[in-house]
């Protein structure tokens, strides 16, 4: 998984990897499988930070910890539509989060709007989405999360 990061053009800072026993424990606790494309990356580097240290992928724990917090649906009670089919992994610094589906899974990435609440398709997967959230500014046309294009 890690060759993802050669043909990436930003910045990355990669973290100690997970083991299977961590990985396993944090199923049990989200009580639903990690989706494969990001459990492989997870056993390569446990988050993966950009150039200005916004955690694209949050470390294990942290995806736990949010996911479980907005499945419980309490802190958000009557302002979203439920969080059920996610399986949220990172953000954009502003708000916005990055999460996979999960029922049914998929390998594709979508943005939540925490303003909105909309849920929009950013990328085809989580090699596509590190390009794309790790490319320096300026790169994919403009606001790379607004307009996403399949393939670019």
């Amino acid at each position: 998984m890690r060759e993802i990061f050669a043909g990436v053009p930003g910045e990355a800072e990669l973290r100690a990897p997970l083991d299977g026993a961590a990985l396993g424990a944090a199923e049990r606790r989200l009580g639903r499988a990690v989706p494969a494309q990001l459990g492989a990356l997870l056993r390569e580097t446990d988050g993966v930070a950009d150039a200005y240290g916004t955690d694209v992928v949050w470390p294990l724990a942290h995806i736990v910890e949010q996911n479980l917090l907005f499945w419980s649906g309490e802190a958000f009670a009557g302002l979203y539509r439920p969080f059920d089919a996610l399986l949220f992994f990172g953000d954009n610094g502003g708000g916005d989060q990055f999460a996979l589906v999960v029922a049914p899974e998929r390998d594709d990435v979508f943005v939540w709007d925490h303003e909105t609440d909309s849920r929009m398709w950013v990328a085809g997967g989580i090699d596509e989405y590190l390009r794309r959230a790790l490319a320096p500014d300026g790169d994919e046309g403009g606001d790379r999360w607004r307009y996403p294009l399949r393939g670019s």
